[in-house]
């Protein structure tokens, strides 16, 4: 905890919980990388490993946040300096329809899995060429929108070698009336109802091109999900299942949508221990 002081613009330190920890635990710094993408300037950083070598090839992990309409930034997020602490390099960016660039960068309505799937693509190009990383042992995480976005991904392009997501949307129809979020959510998103406009809605939902994805899939839903519902994961893991793609389905109950963030510690840290496990069987 700091304290600030506004009038001099100074701050002074006062605790030190953590300080045995951290003598014995790495802290990645957050490397900031501005990049060019659907006309606008975007933001994304990069987690290095300890005692990174660019002679050396490591495996890497691209985090997507939810929302849309939320952001990353260069503060510390825990799964990320854990898998920087194993070795991977952790890349993460604000993709149009996220917040703080203003409205119109933000509205993506009817637009899911267009210039945001580009500007993710684009950041990751740039990270892969900047970077000693190996392509082959490249993986894909999100939450909420990250994970609609995961999942929109891996159908869309078969360059993730692994592939996790959590609490996310797979299917717009039938996300239509089920959500706590409120009826007019999915149709204000996606351009309409799917009563009024039902191939827009089955356009931009990932299971419509279920068909499509190859990448090992692991699915993390709460039970107690009213945001996304868990059927929106079933729906989805039963596609790939049957399609003969490696997945696993791991249902956590007693938890809602906040399980990465407000969850029991036993159901946050098993969270993080299965996605852990499947990024390191796969990269």
């Amino acid at each position: 905890m700091y304290a600030f002081n506004f009038d001099e613009s100074t701050y002074s330190r006062l605790t030190s919980f953590n300080a045995e920890y951290w003598d014995n635990h790495y802290l990645a710094t957050p490397q900031h990388i501005q990049y060019e993408s659907n006309g606008d300037m975007l933001d994304g950083w990069v987690l290095l490993p300890q005692d990174y070598d660019a002679k050396k090839q490591y495996p890497a992990i691209l985090d997507i946040h939810g929302g849309p309409k939320t952001i990353y930034n260069g503060v510390v997020y825990h799964e990320m300096q854990a898998w920087a602490n194993l070795g991977y390099i952790v890349f993460f960016t604000n993709p149009h329809g996220g917040d703080v660039y203003g409205n119109e960068f933000a509205d993506i309505r009817g637009k899911y899995g267009t210039i945001d799937y580009a500007d993710i693509m684009t950041f990751t190009d740039l990270v892969l060429d900047r970077y000693a990383i190996d392509r082959a042992r490249v993986g894909v995480t999100g939450g909420s929108y990250g994970g609609f976005m995961t999942n929109w991904i891996v159908s869309h392009t078969d360059r993730f070698a692994v592939q996790q997501r959590n609490a996310k949307i797979s299917n717009w129809i039938s996300f239509y009336g089920t959500s706590d979020i409120g009826v007019y959510f999915g149709p204000d998103q996606t351009g309409g109802s799917p009563f009024e406009n039902l191939e827009a809605a089955w356009e931009q939902s990932p299971l419509k091109h279920a068909h499509a994805i190859k990448t090992p899939l692991l699915f993390i839903h709460s039970e107690e999900d009213y945001r996304c519902p868990i059927e929106q994961a079933m729906q989805l893991f039963t596609a790939v299942k049957q399609n003969g793609v490696e997945t696993r389905f791991v249902w956590i109950r007693g938890e809602n949508h906040d399980l990465s963030r407000s969850g029991r510690p036993q159901s946050r840290l098993k969270r993080l221990q299965e996605i852990t496990t499947w990024m390191n069987t796969y990269l």
